[in-house]
């Protein structure tokens, strides 16, 4: 079995916060954090391979895979209604579930791309950048001084 950088990151973040947890709370907190924890490594794990299987291997498309994302997403929702019903500590839980997030911006933060300090850009005065529209990341065509705006 291997087990990508990312998924590293978490079980050593998941593993930090439920020692943490274990000493500074109770030990039900404590393990209804170890259960968020593992419901959202299962759960990312899931999503992982079927975002790689889906952009990498199936080019051409794959045939149910909504199906597949709503099985994913059915069973969290029963995993983590089951849990609360059986008396988890709801934030406890919650933060176990939210444990991804650090992992994920420390990985992206680690393969970012370098950064290039002889990289060409405009200067702060160039007026291109008034043409620019950041919402739909491209230029605007110029339109004549007297055309209505709509």
């Amino acid at each position: 079995m291997t087990i990508d950088p990312i998924e590293r990151w978490n079980l050593a973040i998941s593993a930090g916060a439920v020692v943490t947890s274990l000493v500074l709370a109770t030990p039900g907190f404590a393990l209804s954090l170890a259960l968020g924890a593992a419901l959202e490594t299962v759960n990312f794990r899931g999503l992982h391979r079927s975002a790689r299987f889906l952009l990498l291997e199936a080019v051409g498309g794959a045939r149910g895979w909504h199906a597949v994302f709503a099985l994913r997403f059915s069973l969290l929702a029963v995993c983590i209604g089951a849990a609360l019903y059986l008396g988890a500590h709801a934030i406890a839980l919650l933060l176990g579930l939210s444990l991804i997030i650090p992992a994920l911006l420390i990985e992206a933060w680690r393969t970012r791309p370098p950064v290039l300090a002889d990289a060409p850009a405009l200067d702060v005065d160039d007026p291109t950048w008034e043409r620019w529209n950041p919402w739909l990341a491209q230029e605007e065509e110029e339109r004549d001084p007297g055309e209505e705006s709509r």
